[in-house]
């Protein structure tokens, strides 16, 4: 029993940590929303195009030529795709952004479920989180394409700013949960 409250001290601790990190992440994004917002743009899009290129390197292991074709046919076209993102960010930032809506409505919804199907301590800030990201989402949605990457830098911040408040919340539970038994 000693051993499980000493890792739920330790996991509350970590997530505590992990949230003062995401609300500082958060903060930081918001004060440089544009270049938070077209920073993405480019690491996904190198990482796109990295994950192409490896994809074209497995094709030649793909064990039959007709499987090999088709691996190096999408491989390329994962390629050409983070190329696409690079040279152009400003497209990038546009399908970025109506995919960030989409995130943003879809996990507002499930905190938003999560936080009305349970009992847990901290419910009230994971419904509160909910309804930020579902607000935060149809605004992206009725601001597009304006909104861009620099909705996308202020937006993202303030989504990892409820996070870290959440985190912060769980964690200090998980502690009091541990200290009470």
């Amino acid at each position: 029993m000693a051993e499980l409250r000493a890792s739920m001290k330790k996991g509350g601790r970590r997530m505590t940590a992990l949230g003062v990190i995401a609300m500082l992440l958060g903060v930081l994004a918001m004060l440089a929303p544009l270049e938070t917002g077209m920073s993405i743009v480019f690491l996904l899009g190198a990482l796109v195009a990295a994950v192409g290129v490896l994809r074209m390197i497995w094709a030649f292991r793909a064990g039959s030529l007709g499987r090999g074709l088709w691996v190096f046919v999408i491989g390329t076209l994962t390629l050409v795709c983070g190329i696409a993102m690079l040279a152009n960010p400003l497209f990038g930032s546009g399908v970025l952004t109506i995919l960030l809506a989409l995130y943003f409505v879809l996990d507002g919804t499930a905190e938003i479920i999560a936080g009305l199907s349970g009992r847990q301590e901290g419910r009230g800030w994971l419904l509160f989180s909910g309804a930020v990201s579902l607000v935060l989402g149809i605004m992206i949605w009725l601001q597009f394409p304006l909104s861009g990457a620099w909705a996308m830098g202020i937006l993202l911040g303030i989504k990892l700013l409820f996070v870290g408040i959440g985190m912060l919340v769980g964690g200090s539970a998980i502690r009091n949960l541990a200290a009470s038994r």
